[in-house]
């Protein structure tokens, strides 16, 4: 997940971090920031490539905006770098629906245009409206089933492959395809009830 130009970081060292701050050393927290910044980095740049509401929300803003809600979980329970990173596809999905509802409230009106599914990711390039429509469809799913909204949680929004995805979860290439082919489906009936598939 991190940039081709940087070494990744070690993961071993994450979660080690990850260990500590779950032992209650805030300290280590300051410590793990430099260590995942380019993973998040990378992550928060494929999140807003997809789905970006707006030029104003920016990949740096992201990612920071990101470690902030990480920081402020009371006692974090990370148990690894893939949960880590988990998290943090979540907190992304947060900061960006949540972005997307003030640009909404901001551009009201209009016809809604069709939004498409597709294999490699869900389009949404300035379509604020759309983001919300869709997170809402995706709290829907996860009332449901939970896994095939993380599935879509972390292909979307975490902008992960099938085998990152896969990796994350610790389920097979496999099922989280057959995830993603179920969550394809439910997001599709949902989206088209609002008008937008």
């Amino acid at each position: 997940m991190a940039d081709s130009d940087e070494a990744p970081p070690d993961p071993g060292e994450i979660t080690r971090l990850l260990v500590s701050i779950r032992e209650g050393d805030r300290d280590a927290l300051n410590r793990l920031f430099p260590v995942v910044y380019a993973e998040l980095r990378a992550l928060a740049h494929r999140q807003l490539a997809r789905i970006r509401p707006g030029d104003t929300l920016q990949t740096t803003a992201l990612v920071h905006e990101a470690y902030l809600k990480l920081l402020g979980a009371a006692r974090p329970e990370w148990q690894d770098r893939r949960h880590f990173f988990a998290v943090a596809s979540r907190a992304m999905r947060q900061i960006s629906v949540d972005y997307a509802r003030s640009q909404a409230t901001q551009k009201r009106g209009g016809d809604a245009p069709v939004l498409t599914l597709d294999e490699q990711r869900l389009p949404l390039a300035d379509r604020a409206h759309d983001l919300v429509v869709l997170d809402q469809a995706l709290t829907e799913l996860e009332s449901v089933s939970e896994r095939p909204a993380r599935v879509v949680e972390l292909r979307f929004f975490g902008g992960l492959s099938v085998e990152e995805t896969a990796a994350v979860m610790d389920l097979s290439e496999r099922t989280v395809k057959r995830e993603w082919q179920k969550a394809r489906a439910f997001l599709f009936d949902a989206l088209r009830r609002e008008g937008l598939g």
